[in-house]
C-alpha cells in the first residue's frame, strides 16, 4: 500500500476541470515565489552553502544522504554507484537549501500564510524536479525495463497516454474496475426515508435486537461521497456504530451542477434541519445526537448555533471528526488564503456556477505532490505497473461539486476566520456565535493530519460552551476516520478537561492502542438514551422507506 493511503485528503482527483484550481494554485506559488525573493540575503548564504556541498560532493563525501524513509532513493544504486550517488546527493542539497530558505522565512516571523505558500511552492518544484520521476534518473525503473524485456516501458507508456486523455494528465491513483458503491462499496443495509433536492437521508437497518431510543444523525462533508464512511464490511463507522445498538441516519448530499449554483450555507444547514426533524419523527424520539465530519462539522456547527439562538433542544449532544472551525491557526491550506487566489477562486465559481470534482481534489493532491502525484508516476508510468485496487482510493477518486454560492461561503469563513467572530455570519436567519453552543461535545483531531491540524481543531473545544472532551487520533485525515479496530498499528490519545495549549494537553494525555471508535461508542452510547425494542421496519408512516441504501443521489441519479 502507498504511503499515500495513510494520509489522505478526503477530496479527490476526479476526471475534468481541474483549469480554475489549477489558476489558483499558480496564484499561490507566485505568491509563495515573491515571500522568499523578497529575502536576496538569505538567498545568496544558501547559494554560497549548496555551492559549498556541490563541491563536497563532486570530491566525495558521505555527509549528505537521503533519509532512510525516503523511498525514492532506496534501490542500492543510489549508494553503489558513484554516478547515481552524486545525482542523488545532488538533489537532495539543491531541495534541502531551498527548503532551508521556507525554515528561514518562518523562523524570522513571516506571516504564517506567506510561509504556507513558500512551502507549497517549493513543496511542488522540488518534487517534481526529482530524478526518480525520469527513466534514466530513476535506476530502479531501469532494471524493470531489463527485467521484463521492455515490457514495462510499453505498459507505462499506455498508461500515460490513457491518464493523458481521461486523467488530465496525471497519474491514476487506482483501477476504478475494482469497486461499484452499491456491490462492494457502501452496503451496510438500510433506506432512504427522506428526499428532498439536496439530500437523501438513508437509515440503516439494526443489527441488534434493541437499540438506543436516541437516534444518531451524521453529517458527512458536502464535497466527496458519504461512503468513506461505510466502506466495505469490518472497515466502516455506520457498521460499527449500528452494532453498538445506535439507530443511525446518514445524511447524502446530491452532486450539484451549474443548476445548482445557487446553494449556499443556508441551503445545506437547512437540510441537516430537516434530516434532523425526520429521524426525530421516525424513531419518536424528542432529540437527536449528531455528528459532522470535515466539512460537514462546519455545517453542523451553524445549525447547532441556530438552534440555540431559538432556543430549540433537538440536538442532544454533537461530535466534530477532523473539524476546522478556527482558520486563524497555521494550516497547510493557508498556501491558498493570499487575497488574490480567494479573489481568483471566487470569480471562476461564479462564472462556471460549481467547482468541478477535479479542482477540489487538486488543491489537496498538490499539497502532498510526493505521495500523491509522483509516486504513482513512477509506479504507473516508468514501472509499468497496474495501480492498486483499494476502497479509499477509489472513493477519493469519486469527487463531487461544489455550488458556487456555498463555494463563497466557505472561502469567506476560510479567508476571513467569520465563525470565530460573533455576529459576522448569518445562517437560517441567526447570527453566528459559536459560544451559545451548550450540548455535550466530542471533539476528534488527528496527529498528522495535513489538511486540519490537530491543534486546530483542538481549537473547537474553546469556541463552544458545552462540556467537550477531545481525543487525538493517531496517522492523518482520511485514515483517522477509516479506522475501524482491531489494528494495532493505530492509536488514539485521551485526556481530562482541554486547556488553553494543545501541547500541554497532550503531554499529560494517556495514549491507548486502537481505534478512537471504540472510545466514541461508550461516549455516544451514554448520552443515547434507554434501550428499546428494535424497529421491525424502517421509516414511518410519514416517512416510509424508499430505494434501499446507498440510495439514488451518490450514484449520480435523480428519480423523475
Amino acid at each position: 500500500m502507498s504511503q499515500a493511503v495513510h494520509d489522505r485528503p478526503l477530496h479527490s482527483v476526479p476526471a475534468d476541470g481541474g483549469e480554475d484550481v489549477a489558476a489558483g494554485a499558480t496564484a499561490g506559488r507566485l505568491g509563495g515565489v515573491a515571500a522568499l525573493l523578497g529575502r536576496p540575503q538569505a538567498i545568496a548564504a544558501e547559494t554560497v552553502q549548496l555551492g559549498r556541498d556541490l563541491v563536497e560532493i563532486v570530491r566525495g563525501t558521505d555527509r549528505i544522504t537521503p533519509s532512510p524513509r525516503d523511498r525514492r532513493f532506496a534501490d542500492p544504486a543510489w549508494t553503489d554507484n558513484p554516478g547515481y550517488r552524486r545525482l542523488g546527493q545532488g538533489y537532495l542539497a539543491w531541495a534541502s537549501a531551498l527548503q532551508r530558505l521556507v525554515d528561514r522565512l518562518e523562523a524570522d516571523g513571516g506571516d504564517w500564510r506567506d510561509v504556507e505558500r513558500a512551502r507549497f511552492t517549493i513543496n511542488a518544484l522540488t518534487s517534481a524536479a526529482a530524478p526518480t520521476n525520469t527513466l534514466l534518473g530513476n535506476p530502479a525503473a531501469l532494471k524493470r525495463v531489463l527485467e521484463t524485456g521492455g515490457g514495462s516501458v510499453v505498459r507505462g507508456a499506455k498508461a500515460l497516454v490513457d491518464d493523458v486523455l481521461h486523467n488530465g494528465g496525471l497519474p491514476s491513483q487506482t483501477d476504478r474496475s475494482a469497486f461499484q458503491v452499491g456491490r462492494n462499496l457502501g452496503m451496510t443495509p438500510g433506506a432512504v426515508v427522506y428526499r428532498d433536492d439536496v439530500i437523501e437521508l438513508i437509515q440503516y437497518s439494526p443489527s441488534t435486537e434493541r437499540v438506543r431510543e436516541r437516534p444518531l444523525l451524521v453529517v458527512p462533508p458536502p464535497i466527496g461521497r458519504f461512503y468513506f464512511l461505510d466502506l466495505r464490511p469490518g472497515r466502516s463507522f455506520v457498521e460499527h456504530a449500528v452494532a453498538q445498538g445506535l439507530q443511525v441516519f446518514m445524511i447524502s448530499w446530491r452532486n450539484p451542477t451549474r443548476k445548482q449554483a445557487h446553494w449556499d450555507l443556508d441551503t445545506y444547514a437547512e437540510r441537516v434541519r430537516r434530516a434532523v426533524a425526520v429521524a426525530r419523527q421516525v424513531t419518536g424520539s424528542p432529540d437527536v445526537n449528531t455528528v459532522g465530519f470535515c466539512a460537514g462539522g462546519i455545517v453542523m456547527s451553524t445549525l447547532l448555533n441556530h438552534l440555540a439562538a431559538v432556543e430549540d433542544p433537538s440536538v442532544h449532544s454533537a461530535t466534530f471528526g477532523v473539524t476546522l472551525l478556527d482558520f486563524h491557526a497555521p494550516a497547510p491550506i493557508g498556501a491558498f488564503a493570499g487575497r488574490s487566489t480567494v479573489g481568483l477562486a471566487r470569480r471562476l465559481s461564479r462564472t462556471r456556477g460549481v467547482i468541478p470534482a477535479r479542482s477540489m481534489g487538486s488543491v489537496f493532491t498538490w499539497m502532498r505532490p510526493d505521495d500523491l502525484v509522483f509516486g504513482y508516476l513512477v509506479n504507473q508510468w516508468l514501472m509499468g505497473e497496474a495501480p492498486p485496487a483499494f476502497d479509499v482510493l477509489e472513493w477519493n477518486a469519486d469527487g463531487t461539486n461544489l455550488p458556487a454560492a456555498l463555494h463563497e461561503d466557505f472561502l469567506r469563513v476560510f479567508r476571513e476566520n467569520t465563525l470565530t467572530l460573533p455576529g459576522e455570519e448569518t445562517v437560517l436567519g441567526s447570527p453566528v456565535d459559536l459560544g451559545r453552543i451548550t450540548v455535550p461535545t466530542y471533539v476528534v483531531g488527528a496527529l498528522t493530519d495535513h489538511i486540519t491540524p490537530w491543534k486546530g481543531t483542538y481549537r473547537t473545544t474553546h469556541l463552544l460552551s458545552g462540556p467537550t472532551e477531545f481525543v487525538l487520533s493517531s496517522s492523518g485525515h482520511i485514515q483517522s476516520l477509516v479506522n475501524p479496530p482491531g489494528n494495532p498499528r493505530m492509536s488514539y490519545w485521551t485526556g481530562g478537561t482541554p486547556g488553553p495549549d494543545p501541547e500541554e494537553w497532550r503531554a499529560q494525555a494517556e495514549r491507548h492502542t486502537g481505534s478512537w471508535w471504540e472510545h466514541w461508542a461508550e461516549w455516544a452510547v451514554a448520552r443515547s438514551g434507554d434501550e428499546v425494542p428494535a424497529p421491525q421496519e424502517l421509516g414511518s408512516e410519514d416517512h416510509p422507506a424508499q430505494e434501499a441504501a446507498p440510495g439514488l443521489y451518490v450514484l449520480d441519479r435523480v428519480p423523475a
